[in-house]
């Protein structure tokens, strides 16, 4: 089988935990492919992303490598036979991979956790609210390529609205909700979309007011997704030109503390609802 010209993050993603297992286990890629009966080239490209794996060599590796963590294994064999080809693929070849890949990630969350202090969070974003961030990317965008990107924007929102829909907790400061991207009729649109989305059970918003004290969080953004273990949750710092997926342990714990820190800054869901509405009535 031909190596895969653009795999995707999650592809991607098993060879680099595959690759965690041979490094701890003190093993090299040459005596891994050896005991595999498999060649080191095959071995790179595994680890690569650039191949596929099947099952039972993902428990064979696995074995060789002394890994004892049968939920950690598990989750990589379903990585592994996953043969997810989900909405997000009819944008592929039209839209950059990274929207394909946050979709994916969104997809395979068991739940997202969110910090927003420029724009509000995609999934929470109206489509007059998406137009206006897009449109104003330099240099402009055609309509060729922004429609896509608002129209792949809003079908984003399945991962909170579908019948498998994730459980959601996005913190927004008040910077974000009182900057018009486009006009007030846009904005107050806008409030009122959160306040919907903030009504179903599995969807938390919070906001950081301007008054609160002890916040000094404020060039933060990001999103944190769970993967089936936490070994494969994965971190992502939210910026309009996008940036990699992060899934070192020491990245993984700072962006879970980061987020404790800014959750605590941050008013309760029952407040925030009142403060937006508060907001809302004043546009």
């Amino acid at each position: 089988m031909a190596p895969r010209s653009q795999p995707t993050a999650r592809q991607v993603r098993l060879g680099v935990e595959l690759r965690k297992l041979r490094d701890l286990a003190g093993m090299s890629a040459r005596e891994a492919a050896g005991l595999l009966t498999s060649t080191s080239a095959q071995m790179s490209q595994i680890e690569a992303g650039l191949s596929g794996v099947s099952e039972a060599r993902v428990r064979r590796l696995a074995a060789l490598y002394a890994c004892a963590d049968e939920e950690l294994i598990d989750a990589l064999v379903a990585m592994a036979i996953d043969r997810t080809r989900g909405w997000w693929e009819e944008y592929r070849g039209i839209l950059p991979p990274g929207f394909l890949d946050l979709s994916e990630l969104e997809h395979h969350a068991r739940y997202l956790r969110v910090i927003s202090t420029a724009h509000v969070p995609g999934l929470l974003q109206t489509e007059e609210y998406a137009r206006a961030v897009f449109s104003y990317m330099v240099p402009e965008l055609p309509d060729s390529e922004l429609e896509p990107r608002v129209e792949h924007r809003m079908r984003r929102r399945v991962a909170v609205e579908g019948d498998d829909a994730v459980e959601y907790e996005a913190v927004i400061h008040e910077w974000v909700l009182r900057t018009k991207v486009a006009d007030r009729h846009v904005a107050r649109a806008q409030l009122e979309q959160i306040l919907g989305q903030s009504e179903r059970p599995h969807v938390t918003v919070r906001v950081i007011p301007f008054a609160v004290d002890g916040f000094a969080g404020a060039n933060t953004s990001m999103v944190y997704a769970s993967g089936p273990v936490s070994q494969l949750d994965t971190a992502k710092r939210d910026a309009p030109q996008g940036g990699p997926f992060l899934h070192a342990e020491s990245q993984l714990i700072r962006y879970r503390t980061l987020f404790r820190k800014v959750e605590a800054a941050s008013l309760d869901p029952v407040k925030t609802r009142d403060f937006i509405h508060r907001m809302t009535k004043e546009l």
